[in-house]
């Protein structure tokens, strides 16, 4: 007697079949990240009215050649022109600083007493980033003068 494939047999391997197709053909790396802000002779808000204060971004999620960028208000809370500059340091792992940089549209930029101006930081991970799953930093943000 010849064994015979039922209808139910033939879906349960159509389904398995498509799983190792699907793994073959699939792969994705999620990179979560997270900063704190610490801000130097300058506030730092997510809003321009100044009522929701930056102490850390969140990047969300991102995979190896993307971009990822926030919108910021710097203000200067003092009674004297400041010029703008951004840092960061400490990584962990130390090794996400060599393939993850943070740059900002503000660098040098003349802020004067009492105004806010609008900043984009930019979150850029490197194409052949390998064996960093989640990281954190902290962003440095200065006023001078």
């Amino acid at each position: 007697m010849k064994p015979r494939m039922t209808l139910l047999g033939l879906l349960v391997i159509a389904i398995i079949g498509s799983f190792g197709v699907y793994g073959l053909l699939s792969s994705s790396r999620n990179i979560s990240s997270s900063g704190i802000v610490k801000a130097i002779n300058v506030e730092v808000y997510w809003d321009q009215g100044g009522t929701h204060i930056v102490d850390n971004v969140d990047w969300g999620f991102a995979e190896p050649g993307d971009t990822v960028s926030k919108t910021i208000y710097i203000k200067n809370s003092g009674n004297a022109p400041l010029t703008l500059g951004l840092s960061y340091s400490d990584w962990i792992p130390v090794e996400a600083g060599d393939s993850i940089t943070l740059a900002w549209d503000q660098e040098g930029t003349t802020i004067n007493a009492g105004e806010v101006q609008q900043a984009a930081l930019t979150l850029s991970i490197s194409d052949d980033i390998n064996g960093v799953t989640d990281f954190s930093f902290n962003i440095v943000i200065e006023g001078s003068g």
